[in-house]
């Protein structure tokens, strides 16, 4: 049976893949849409890898507001990001399929590293859980 350590290690190697998907899409310069994909998911996964942490059962939507809402009272860390994190919510299925949506590269720059600052953190928190801390309740 996997422990919630496990669990939160293999969302963050998932979202760790969204990463490198995001970097390399981006050094391309092209399909910035689908950057912003990546981004979102590689959030996505690091909030509820911080849930599997702490054994919460994590909803399957794919809304950041709810994640960094139910996140936040266990790893009050994301709270600086959140406005950031939040903001990559529409990149997941709103503009995934709207036809219009072509970021800047900025943006999608932008949202990358956001992606990734929620990654780093969520990987601080989880070894230092690993180390021997408990999780923050």
């Amino acid at each position: 049976m996997k422990t919630p350590l496990d669990h939160a290690q293999g969302l963050l190697i998932k979202a760790n893949n969204d990463l490198i998907a995001a970097e390399a899409i981006l050094a391309t310069g092209k399909a910035l849409d689908t950057v912003c994909f990546h981004t979102q998911q590689a959030a996505e996964k690091s909030l509820k890898a911080l849930l599997a942490l702490h054994d919460v059962t994590y909803p399957w939507r794919r809304d950041l507001t709810e994640l960094v809402e139910i996140v936040t009272p266990l790893a009050p860390e994301i709270a600086p990001l959140a406005p950031q994190i939040i903001q990559l919510t529409p990149y997941a299925v709103e503009v995934r399929y709207d036809e219009t949506f072509y970021p800047p590269y900025s943006e999608a720059n932008a949202a990358l590293k956001t992606a990734r600052k929620t990654y780093q953190l969520a990987m601080q928190i989880a070894q230092n859980y690993q180390a021997g801390s408990t999780p923050t309740s």
